[in-house]
């Protein structure tokens, strides 16, 4: 059965989006079957992997919405062993549209049950924030990846996820883990990166990864040419972390 994995973060521009695309890339190029599921109405994983994000007849909103399963949204790429369940910007509305619904926080994953057994890894890219959307994401997931910038409010916006989970937990789905905190945009030279990857290491000394992704050029051109980065630019510093990060991930989750 596939791990869900929702990549998460309450505050935007942490590099959430860049996560899920490239981790998906670099875990399916190690023979991992994949699927993204992008809920984010910005749509830009969708984009990022080369698919139009413009009246797609099959979408993560027809998921929420219940009108077809996951497995129908499949959209395949052109990249090893990776699909895509793909987003645009009618999921803008998918929150509220979904508010009177019944059983409105497990539609995601009650849409997610017939692919399960056809993944090893199934990455849900969430929206930066906390709504409807998001929560449907948490109550599917098995655990979740928190991609944080190492700024000055990196730890403020932690604490607050942290107690979204701990209310999804008691609330819908009590077996949600953290897979693990990542530093993105990481710039080691900086001393308040230094600072703020201590303290995050002291308040979750077994959840950060080893792995740390940087800042660089190559990143975070890669997405207006429709390719992750391991494609884009392969030996690049950008691709290299990745990959450590999805050999990190497997290991992990060895069964």
């Amino acid at each position: 059965m596939g791990k869900i994995i929702a990549v998460t973060n309450q505050k935007g521009g942490v590099g959430k989006t860049t996560t899920a695309v490239n981790l998906a890339s670099a875990l399916g190029m190690m023979n991992k079957k994949v699927l993204l599921v992008d809920i984010d109405p910005q749509g830009n994983a969708t984009s990022g992997l080369g698919i139009s994000k413009q009246d797609n007849e099959k979408s993560s909103y027809h998921v929420m919405l219940g009108q077809m399963t996951a497995e129908e949204a499949v959209v395949p790429t052109e990249f090893k062993n990776l699909s895509i369940v793909p987003s645009d910007i009618t999921m803008a509305g998918a929150d509220l549209e979904i508010a009177e619904l019944e059983n409105r926080e497990s539609i995601l994953k009650k849409g997610l049950a017939g692919v399960r057994e056809q993944y090893d890894f199934i990455l849900i890219d969430c929206p930066p924030s906390l709504n409807l959307i998001t929560i449907n994401a948490l109550n599917a997931a098995d655990s979740l990846l928190v991609p944080i910038q190492c700024e000055y409010y990196a730890l403020e916006g932690l604490a607050q996820l942290i107690n979204t989970v701990s209310r999804i937990k008691r609330t819908y789905n009590n077996h949600l883990e953290i897979e693990g905190v990542l530093f993105t945009m990481y710039d080691g030279r900086l001393n308040l990166t230094q600072e703020v990857a201590e303290q995050v290491k002291k308040h979750f000394p077994k959840q950060v990864f080893k792995t740390v992704i940087p800042r660089t050029v190559r990143l975070s051109e890669a997405p207006s040419f429709g390719q992750p980065i391991n494609y884009f630019d392969k030996r690049s510093k950008g691709a290299e972390a990745y990959d450590k990060l999805a050999k990190e991930i497997i290991k992990k989750n060895k069964r």
